[in-house]
């Protein structure tokens, strides 16, 4: 089984433009991403998926496989998709392809092999979501958070920037997770992923895995527990993760 990682980035994200090559102690943001998301061991693969020229010419300066795909995409997912028909490498059907958000620069790599044990261990499952345990008030209220319910068996209910599960008071053991930026698709079913339309709750929502759950598909999530790495939506998150990243060992295993 081969498994490839793909990070998506572009410059005209909504609530903050230019991100990817936004300055984290000295370092464009999704370099931290490719060199943290490079630590994973078991790549058959690993590519940067740009539509913009800047991001690629950092990716090229850097000798990293680097793809252009197109402007038109609007989901990281669907870039995904089309930069894995380019990668050169011949996927079967059950190959594993990772997306790897490039707004991540505090991922650790065990983060990608969680995604990945629920394909390696039931065949039936097609595609998974990182799912961290929420351990503060703050991000489960926070808007650009995306929370996740799931049911027993694991398998995703509903993805929500609002405050889910609902509860009066924020415990800890209420089970709320957020959507960690690393995913894991079946070669197969992400052809069929992109092969649907934009669905209700996906636009709704501004999230991806709305369109699995629309369509009746089931997204299997990847349990990991509460841990400070934070996603970049905005200039606020950035200095915050600048904040903790001192701290951090893996940045020291790759800073300059």
């Amino acid at each position: 089984m081969k498994i490839i990682g793909i990070i998506p980035a572009r410059m005209a994200a909504s609530r903050f433009p230019g991100k990817p090559l936004h300055k984290i102690w000295g370092m464009p943001m999704v370099e931290h991403v490719y060199r943290r998301a490079a630590l994973f061991p078991g790549w058959d693969g690993l590519f940067l998926a740009t539509c913009d020229r800047e991001i690629a010419e950092l990716g090229e300066a850097r000798a990293w496989p680097t793809m252009m795909t197109s402007d038109q995409h609007t989901r990281a997912l669907d870039r995904v998709a089309e930069a894995a028909e380019k990668c050169g490498i011949d996927l079967d059907a059950n190959d594993i392809i990772v997306c790897v958000q490039g707004d991540e620069p505090m991922l650790h790599p065990d983060m990608i092999a969680a995604v990945l044990k629920p394909l390696q261990e039931y065949p039936a499952v097609p595609c998974t979501v990182l799912a961290i345990t929420i351990g503060d008030e703050e991000q489960y209220h926070d808007p650009n958070i995306l929370k996740i319910i799931h049911d027993r068996k694991g398998d995703v209910l509903y993805t929500s920037r609002a405050p889910i599960p609902y509860c009066k008071q924020f415990p800890p053991a209420t089970g709320a997770r957020r959507i960690g930026g690393i995913f894991a698709f079946r070669s197969y079913f992400l052809k069929i992923f992109t092969g649907l339309p934009e669905s209700p709750l996906e636009v709704v929502e501004s999230c991806d895995s709305n369109r699995i759950l629309d369509n009746g598909y089931r997204q299997r999530i990847a349990p990991y527990p509460s841990v400070a790495s934070f996603s970049i939506d905005c200039p606020s998150d950035a200095e915050k993760v600048e904040a903790h990243m001192q701290d951090d060992p893996l940045w020291k295993l790759y800073r300059k």
